[in-house]
This record gives structure tokens, C-alpha cells and sequence, in this order.
């Protein structure tokens, strides 16, 4: 049976890495962001790294140097130490997962984003899924779980059957660490059914492709990224069921 995406994924427009503002203090996928996109009343989405011990960590970079004060591997640094490292333009260190399930309590969806550990969307995965896993034990409210890769969602199907999951999809450029034949793969979103996935989240500019109105005339839920203005989002309605977005305040409907 295929855990269908809860309504409130449809209704409340999700706040990209949390409802971020530098200026205002709240860095990308920080306590301070993920409170303010509570208060508003928004969805959030927010990206899962892995730390040196196997800790799911909510940070969206590989690397620590660009939303820190630190450098070096998320991978390669423990989660009590990455705990400690200051986000810049906030006074708070990188939250672990089961700390922001605790704050966020099930009031407002949230779409967790498991980031590639494999480096080119294949088989090396496992530990991230595993403690993604261990944390949503007996969690309560929305919640659903999505990746780039396809390996992942197939894993986090086995470990957590009940929770709804989905692909995040895109044109798929080649790229240094994918080549031409495995964006020719993925682009086609060849393990959606594979997967027992109920959504995609798409690449906006890429919205219109045959693919994406094959799934959503299948019974796919739509939703897209990344969203950053009213115009934007205006043309991205137009396909998609649902917009993640940032750097401006989405309306939610009544």
C-alpha cells in the first residue's frame, strides 16, 4: 500500500529550509528559521547531511565553510561538534534531527530532504536513512521523506513503510559528478512506481515536461522548488499542486 501525502502538504505553502531570513537572524534550516515558519503557519522543508558518527543533522551543504563559522565535511565531523558550530548570522549551532521534530511537534508539515551521500545518486547509502529513521519513531503530525537519489527512497521504503515518501526531480544537467547517461535515467523518474512514491518535488523551470503530466495525470502530487516570488509562484500553480518556497512570504489560503 502507498502512504498517500497528507492534505496539509497541498494547502500550506512550504517554507524552503525553513521561513530563512539572514537579515532577520535566521539562517537555513535553524531553530530560529523553523520557529518563525510555525508562527506564519507554513509548511517547512528542511535537508538532512549525515555526521561523522551517523547522526541525521538538519543542514542543507556538504561542506560547513558557506553557512558556518567553521570549515571542512559535515561528514567528517561528529554531531556534538557540529551541535557547536555557529551558524552564520545566528547565535545557534546545527540542529540534529530529533531536536527539530521535537520543535516542531507535528504543528505544520514537514518535507525532509535526505541529502545524497553517495556523491552520484547510487548504492552507497544507508547509515543517513537508518538514523532518519530511528528519529521519526513515534513521531506524530505531517510528515514526508524525499531524495535525489532513488537508492535512498527505496531504503527509507523498507525502514519506514508508513511514511510518505517521494523523489526530487529535475532536468538533470550533466555535471562533474553526474555523467550524461545517468542524467538520461533520472531524468525519465524510471523508479517513481518502484519506489511506491505518492509525490515529486520538481525543478519549477522544468514544470512542463511530459513526464510530469504523465505522473500527475497518474495520481501524482506535484510540488516544486524553488519558488521566489509571487510571479514565479503564479506560473508554477499552473502544474504544480504545491510550491517550496523562500525570499519572499507565500500567501496561504483560507
Amino acid at each position: 500500500m502507498i502512504p498517500h501525502l497528507p492534505e496539509a502538504f497541498l494547502t500550506r505553502p512550504l517554507a524552503h529550509r525553513a521561513l530563512h531570513d539572514i537579515a532577520q537572524g535566521r539562517p537555513e534550516n535553524s531553530r530560529a528559521a523553523i520557529k518563525a515558519a510555525i508562527a506564519a503557519g507554513y509548511g517547512i522543508e528542511i535537508d538532512i547531511q549525515l555526521s561523522a558518527d551517523d547522526q541525521a543533522m538538519v543542514f542543507h551543504d556538504y561542506n560547513l565553510a558557506r553557512l558556518t563559522t567553521a570549515e571542512g565535511r559535515v561528514r567528517d565531523t561528529s554531531a556534538a561538534d557540529l551541535q557547536k558550530t555557529q551558524l552564520r548570522a545566528g547565535a545557534e549551532g546545527i540542529p540534529g534531527l530529533p531536536e527539530i521534530l521535537d520543535l516542531v511537534a507535528g504543528q505544520v508539515p514537514l518535507l525532509i530532504e535526505i541529502k545524497d551521500q553517495d556523491g552520484a545518486m547510487g548504492l552507497e547509502i544507508g547509515p543517513l536513512e537508518a538514523s532518519v529513521a530511528r528519529a521519526l519513531q513515534g513521531y506524530v503530525g505531517p510528515v514526508a521523506l524525499m531524495s535525489f537519489n532513488p537508492h535512498s527512497v527505496l531504503r527509507l521504503a523498507e525502514l519506514v513503510p508508513d511514511v510518505p515518501r517521494g523523489l526530487v526531480t529535475c532536468a538533470y544537467e550533466p555535471s562533474v559528478h553526474l555523467g550524461a547517461s545517468v542524467c538520461d535515467v533520472l531524468r525519465g523518474i524510471p523508479d517513481y512506481d518502484r519506489a511506491a512514491c505518492s509525490f515529486i518535488s520538481h525543478q519549477k523551470e522544468d514544470l512542463r515536461r511530459a513526464r510530469v503530466a504523465d505522473l500527475k495525470a497518474d495520481g501524482a502530487r506535484i510540488l516544486c522548488w524553488t519558488v521566489r516570488s509571487p510571479q514565479e509562484e503564479a506560473h508554477a500553480r499552473q502544474i504544480a499542486d504545491n510550491i517550496t518556497f523562500e525570499k519572499y512570504l507565500a500567501p496561504i489560503a483560507a
